[in-house]
């Protein structure tokens, strides 16, 4: 049984090695590095956070061939990024560019962050100043007693109950 699941596993391993590989041939060294570069910093659209670069979904598969498309017919990167931004949106890109529709994606994190710190002090100087107003105020104070003497008299009137009871 050991035997046929090794081979099973074997037959798997197998088949992922014959996956297909995408083999582009660059003009020279400086197209494959922006080659490169741009599969790593352009997002796949269908996977869920992976890179152009890391992903085997079609769509994965066809950018890259339009990349290399477009290096050979001589486009520079911007160009190439542009016209990734322009058919597919800042969603295509890792890093948003920095204009007023991408702020809240800049700065939306750190504003969140001092809103938290705020509410935290206000918390922390809410539980120190209870903490340290340990005094009563008037008010409490006559209450309070009013309160233990209203107990000492239930008590009584309870002992005295029970005395009555006892001697019947």
């Amino acid at each position: 049984m050991r035997i046929l699941l090794a081979i099973v596993l074997m037959a798997y391993q197998i088949i992922t090695w014959a996956a297909p590989m995408d083999a582009f041939e660059f003009d020279n060294k400086e197209q494959e590095k922006i080659f490169k570069k741009l599969s790593d910093e352009l997002r796949c659209l269908v996977c869920q956070n992976q890179s152009i670069a890391d992903s085997n979904a079609d769509l994965a598969k066809d950018l890259r061939t339009e990349i290399h498309t477009m290096l050979q017919a001589g486009k520079t990167e911007e160009q190439i990024k542009e016209f990734m931004v322009d058919r597919y949106g800042d969603y295509v890109l890792y890093e948003p560019p920095f204009e007023p529709m991408t702020w809240l994606l800049w700065f939306g994190p750190l504003v969140i962050f001092i809103i938290g710190l705020f509410y935290a002090r206000e918390f922390v100087k809410r539980q120190n100043s209870s903490a340290q107003s340990g005094e009563l105020s008037a008010e409490e104070a006559e209450r309070l007693r009013n309160l233990q003497m209203e107990l000492k008299q239930k008590n009584a009137n309870d002992k005295g109950t029970k005395k009555e009871d006892g001697q019947s």
